[in-house]
């Protein structure tokens, strides 16, 4: 494949750090580079493979269930007969990392307001 120049801009003290890899490892800058590139493309590229097969997925499923009949009837089969432990009970606030992190004085009066 040909190759082309191209222009690159780095703060120093990547340029540095590049400097000093180049030496240890006895290859050009231009090289490490090169492959960074590709390896940033090709982790690039596995994440939009990976988005593909997910919207293939989903359209695959849509074909399945136009009309999500079944993941209605899943729905309301499973709201009709597990147990909810929290059903009824009003919970301010948001999960975030795992740990319940109480609502704000901004979406607690909000919620007054709304009566929610």
């Amino acid at each position: 494949m040909a190759r082309i120049p191209f222009t690159l801009r780095i703060d120093a003290e990547e340029r540095t750090a590049l400097e000093n890899l180049s030496k240890v490892e006895g290859r050009p800058m231009n090289q490490l580079l090169n492959e960074a590139v590709k390896g940033y493309l090709s982790q690039k590229g596995r994440k939009e493979t990976d988005l593909e097969a997910n919207l293939a997925a989903l359209q695959a499923y849509r074909k399945r269930d136009p009309g999500f009949e079944y993941a209605i009837a899943a729905f309301v089969e499973a709201e009709a007969t597990l147990e909810d432990p929290l059903e009824g009970t009003v919970i301010e606030g948001q999960f975030v990392e795992g740990q319940l992190k109480p609502a704000g004085p901004v979406q607690s009066k909000l919620r007054e307001l709304l009566r929610a």
